[in-house]
């Protein structure tokens, strides 16, 4: 494995520094194509960064003097347009090619769960994920009409230390420490897979480089699936408070924030667990290891570390009061 040359476009992402990381330490000569502006996740010191922005192709080709890549993964492709820009710059010059897409491609409300890779991929309500569909499908055209070698990869609702995965952000933990109250979508007992960066990393390492994974499809997630309700508690204890909880349908979200609607009623909204079987049949011995619990005190005690990293988003702050005042239980 030493010395076969990998080259993640992005590399300093929420899933992609971990996965740098994984694949340094596996023994990947790594390259990262990227504006190389992160400062919140810096690049692994053994990893080589190629300067340029994906969308500027001209300044892609003029920094990618290498010949032939044996692993490309993408990780900042979210249209058709740019998966075919990369299909015009990599044909021909890469042993695999591997796509993130994401877990909300899947049919949306699913029917059946637990959510299988051969979960027919449709939804209606997010255009992000209408993207990644269509992404896919060209990709796997290329595969069936040309072996161009793709792997397609779906993470679920991925986060690390700098990501509250509420709405709003910090904004949600700030007003539990005010005592305000927090609005969680629906009644708050749907299950909902929350996925940490370092778990979703160590599966991920064993896709790179792997001829059994060519012309495949594989998700990435957690075993472990709070409600949206137990998810508030967890960051409420991390924090060192109890979370006033008030419920407000998704729809009647939609309307107020058509932006957050979106993400709800095309993702977050629904009971959502999957069926890992594949991804542990082609990387035996892997199983997610950080539950939501330890997860939450990662994120408090991060933000809590540099009173910079905990913004409020006013805007959001407004909406949440508007709709809690009308849903509270305890209002005239």
């Amino acid at each position: 494995m030493t010395g076969r040359r990998v080259l993640f476009i992005g590399g300093t992402g929420i899933i992609s520094t971990a996965c740098a990381q994984q694949a340094v330490e596996a023994g990947f000569d790594l390259f990262l194509l990227n504006r190389g502006k992160s400062t919140t996740r810096p690049a692994p010191a053994a990893a080589q960064v190629l300067m340029a922005d994906i969308n500027d192709r001209q300044a892609v080709r003029s920094v990618l003097t290498e010949p032939e890549f044996d692993v490309v993964v993408n990780f900042r492709a979210f249209t058709p347009d740019q998966v075919a820009a990369d299909l015009e710059l990599f044909r021909g010059r890469v042993g695999q090619y591997i796509f993130i897409s994401s877990a909300s491609a899947y049919q949306t409300p699913p029917v059946r769960l637990p959510v299988l890779e051969s979960t027919p991929l449709r939804n209606p309500y997010w255009q992000y994920s209408r993207d990644k569909i269509a992404c896919e499908d060209l990709l796997v055209r290329a595969y069936r009409d040309e072996a161009f070698p793709v792997t397609i990869v779906r993470p679920s609702h991925t986060y690390d230390h700098t990501c509250v995965p509420f709405d709003g952000g910090w904004t949600v933990i700030d007003r539990m420490r005010r005592g305000a109250p927090i609005l969680v979508h629906g009644d708050g007992t749907s299950p909902w897979t929350l996925t940490h960066h370092t778990d979703f990393a160590r599966a991920f390492v064993g896709l790179i480089d792997n001829p059994r994974a060519i012309g495949d499809s594989f998700h990435i997630t957690s075993d472990d699936s709070p409600t949206w309700n137990e998810i508030a508690a967890s960051l409420a204890d991390a924090a060192g408070v109890e979370a006033r909880i008030v419920h407000v349908p998704s729809d009647v979200v939609a309307a107020a924030d058509p932006h957050w609607g979106a993400g709800l009623l095309g993702d977050k909204a629904h009971a959502l667990v999957f069926d890992n079987s594949k991804i542990k049949s082609m990387v035996p011995g892997w199983h997610a290891k950080v539950p939501f619990f330890q997860g939450a005190r990662e994120i408090v005690e991060w933000h809590d570390a540099d009173e910079n990293r905990r913004t409020v988003d006013q805007r959001m702050d407004a909406t949440m009061d508007k709709l809690i005042a009308e849903f509270s239980p305890d209002r005239p």
